[in-house]
C-alpha cells in the first residue's frame, strides 16, 4: 500500500520545508521548460543548411583606386587567373557573403503583368554570373543555370533572368513550378525578370530574419571599383590561397587593395556566436536549477530522517519493512514534485506566451513542461533514494533508546 494519508498528514504538520520546496519546483519547471525550448530552438537555428559548401568557399574584397583601370576587363582577367590556380574549383564575383550579416534584399511583385501583380515575399538578392552557382556549390534542382552570353556585364542595367530558392518559390507561387514565372523587382519598377531555375537552398546574410531562405540570384554581376570575390577550393588549401591570390592579382595590377579573406565557416561562427553563447548560458542555468532542486529534496529528506528517527524506528518495530520506509520518502517526493510540476507547467506556458510576444519566439510546445517534470522526477528519485535507504536502516532499537 502507498499509505498516502499518513504522508499527507506528515506534510501538513511540517509545512514550511515542503512549501519552500514546492515553490522551488514550480519555478524550476517554469524556467527550465522555457530555457530548454529556447536552447533547442537556437540549436536548430544554428544547424540550418546554408546551401553553400561552407568548408570550401571563402570571399575576399578588392578595391581598385587607379582611375585608368578598365574595371570590367580587369575583373574578367582576375577571375580567369584565379580559376587557373590548381587548388581552385571555381571563382566568381558576389555582392554579399552568405551568413555575412549585411548585404542586399528587396521586395517583389509577381504576376503576368505589373497592373495585375501582387506582393511577393522579401528576399536576399545576389548578383552574379554563370559561375556563381558552381562556386557556391548550391544545388540546382529545377530548370537551368544562366548561359555565359546571358550575363549582363554593363553596369546599371536591370536583370532579365533569375534563379530562385525552393522556399521563395513555394511562398510566392505555392506548389506549382516557378519556371517561366515573372517577378518585378522594386528597384527597377515594372521591369520583368523571368525565373529560369530553382535552387534547393541558399541563405542570405541575415540568420535572424525569416526571409533569409528566400534568396534570388540575378544575371547581373556587381560593377564598380569595389568587388567582392568568392572562391571555391579544396578545403585544406584555403590558407595557402589567402597568400597566393593577392600576390597573383598584384602581379597583373598593383594599384589595388586586397583584404578581408574569410571563409563561409568563419561567417557562420560569427553569425551564430550570440546564439551559441545564449544556448551555453541557458544550458548551465538548467543544470544548476535541476541540481539545486534535487539537492533541496535530498536535504529535506536527510533533515526529516534526523527529526523522524523515533517515528521511523517505531514503524519498523510495528512491522514496516525497509522497502516501506524507502517508499514513504519516495511517495512524499512524488507528491511534492507532481503538484509543483503541474503548477509550474501552467506558469511555463504563461511565461512562454509573454516571451513569444516580447521577443518573437515560437510558442512553447506543451511537451517541454512535461519532459521537464519527467526529468525532475528521475533526478529527485535518485537524490531521495540514497538518504531514504539510510532511513530504512534505522532499527527498532533506535526508537527504544530515544524514549
Amino acid at each position: 500500500m502507498l499509505h498516502i494519508k499518513p504522508i499527507l498528514s506528515t506534510l501538513k504538520r511540517n509545512k514550511t520545508g515542503p512549501l519552500l520546496l514546492l515553490a522551488q519546483i514550480i519555478l524550476s519547471v517554469a524556467i527550465v521548460a522555457n530555457a530548454s525550448f529556447i536552447i533547442i530552438e537556437r540549436l536548430s537555428l544554428m544547424q540550418r543548411d546554408s546551401g553553400v559548401t561552407e568548408a570550401q568557399v571563402f570571399t575576399f574584397n578588392l578595391y581598385a583606386f587607379d582611375a585608368d583601370i578598365d574595371l570590367d576587363k580587369q575583373r574578367q582577367r582576375d577571375l580567369a587567373a584565379i580559376r587557373r590556380l590548381p587548388d581552385v574549383i571555381d571563382a566568381s564575383v558576389i555582392n554579399m557573403s552568405p551568413l555575412g550579416g549585411g548585404g542586399s534584399s528587396s521586395t517583389f511583385m509577381i504576376g503576368e503583368n505589373q497592373a495585375e501583380s501582387k506582393a511577393a515575399p522579401e528576399a536576399p538578392t545576389y548578383y552574379g554570373d554563370d559561375r556563381l552557382v558552381n562556386t557556391l556549390g548550391v544545388n540546382l534542382i529545377e530548370g537551368r543555370n544562366f548561359y555565359p552570353d546571358e550575363i549582363i556585364l554593363k553596369g546599371g542595367e536591370a536583370p532579365t533572368l533569375a534563379l530562385v530558392t525552393k522556399t521563395f518559390a513555394q511562398r510566392a507561387w505555392g506548389e506549382g513550378s516557378p519556371l517561366d514565372k515573372v517577378i518585378y523587382m522594386g528597384d527597377w519598377g515594372d521591369y520583368p525578370v523571368k525565373v529560369i531555375g530553382v535552387i534547393d537552398t541558399l541563405q542570405g546574410a541575415w540568420v535572424n530574419r525569416e526571409m533569409n531562405d528566400n534568396s534570388i540570384i540575378f544575371n547581373v554581376p556587381m560593377g564598380g571599383a569595389f568587388h567582392k570575390y568568392v572562391v571555391r577550393s579544396h578545403s585544406n588549401n584555403i590558407e595557402a590561397l589567402k597568400e597566393s591570390i593577392p600576390a597573383l592579382l598584384h602581379q597583373d595590377e598593383p594599384n589595388r587593395v586586397i583584404k578581408g579573406f574569410k571563409s563561409i565557416n568563419e561567417y557562420r561562427q560569427s553569425a551564430y556566436r550570440n546564439h551559441e553563447l545564449m544556448a551555453s548560458i541557458l544550458g548551465v542555468m538548467v543544470i544548476l536549477l535541476l541540481l539545486i532542486t534535487s539537492l533541496g529534496l535530498a536535504g529535506m529528506v536527510m533533515f526529516n530522517i534526523g527529526r523522524r528517527t523515533k517515528q521511523i524506528g517505531t514503524r519498523r518495530a510495528l512491522g514496516a519493512t525497509k522497502g516501506d520506509i524507502i517508499q514513504f520518502f519516495l511517495i512524499e517526493n512524488y507528491i511534492i514534485c507532481i503538484l509543483g510540476g503541474v503548477i509550474g507547467a501552467i506558469l511555463a506556458l504563461q511565461l512562454g506566451q509573454q516571451l513569444m510576444q516580447l521577443y518573437s519566439l515560437p510558442m512553447l510546445a506543451p511537451q517541454y513542461p512535461l519532459f521537464t517534470l519527467i526529468g525532475l522526477l528521475v533526478l529527485t528519485t535518485i537524490a531521495v533514494l540514497i538518504p531514504a535507504q539510510k532511513a530504512a536502516m534505522i532499527s527498532p532499537a533506535t526508537a527504544t533508546r530515544s524514549i
